[in-house]
């Protein structure tokens, strides 16, 4: 699972995460600490770059927020964000400098880093989404089995058990999720790979990889 680690799937000068990632050796493990850190971290914001609105919620100054988006803390919006049209973020999130919140999206207990883009009616719930990776438009994070048992990263030599019962997705740098794709509990998708549209994804995708389906995956030329 050496390609799982943060250290091999992150950029971590991209978030304003960092310290919290920097804890462990897994990105999974940070879904349960996420909202503590925002309050920790809330606090100690330049209040000349950023403003606090309502319990618990920092939005940068240079955010673009529509007025219609649904905010709830815990909640970090970096600098250069865009919010838009009735995006819906719950809480527990961090969005990264100059990310993309897109109309009718949801977010929950998710770290967005810099330059990522959700940007038409994704939903990304216990998530971490590395610095430009983008999901095409209707592709979401399936975060709960279906017979609620605890998730299992699983990649073809081994698997590791979470102890997490809400686990959706793990994108590295720079991924591509295409159109209308589900990113099933547990999985990892490794830096620089690109999802094929209309994707049921499980498990470890290595970086440097295309998805085409489960069976073939290909390495990038």
């Amino acid at each position: 699972m050496e390609q799982c680690k943060i250290t091999n799937m992150y950029t971590l000068a991209k978030t304003i995460a960092a310290p919290l990632l920097e804890r462990h050796e897994y990105p999974w493990q940070v879904l349960p600490e996420i909202g503590a850190f925002i309050l920790e971290l809330g606090k100690t914001l330049d209040p000349e770059i950023f403003e606090q609105r309502g319990e618990d919620i920092w939005v940068a100054k240079s955010a673009n927020v529509a007025p219609t988006a649904y905010l709830h803390g815990p909640l970090i919006i970096d600098e250069e964000a865009e919010i838009r049209h009735c995006a819906f973020i719950r809480g527990n999130a961090i969005v990264g400098k100059g990310s993309v919140v897109g109309n009718s999206t949801e977010l929950k207990n998710v770290i967005i880093f810099n330059s990522v883009q959700v940007p038409h009616y994704n939903y990304v719930g216990d998530s971490v989404l590395g610095y430009k990776s983008h999901m095409g438009a209707g592709s979401i994070t399936s975060n709960v089995k279906s017979d609620k048992t605890l998730v299992v990263v699983k990649s073809a030599e081994e698997q590791i058990e979470t102890g997490l019962k809400k686990f959706g997705a793990m994108l590295g740098d720079y991924v591509e999720v295409g159109c209308n794709s589900v990113l099933n509990p547990g999985t990892v998708i490794g830096s620089h790979t690109n999802v094929y549209p209309l994707s049921m994804v499980r498990g470890v995708v290595p970086a440097n990889s295309i998805y085409k389906n489960k069976n073939e995956v290909v390495e990038k030329k």
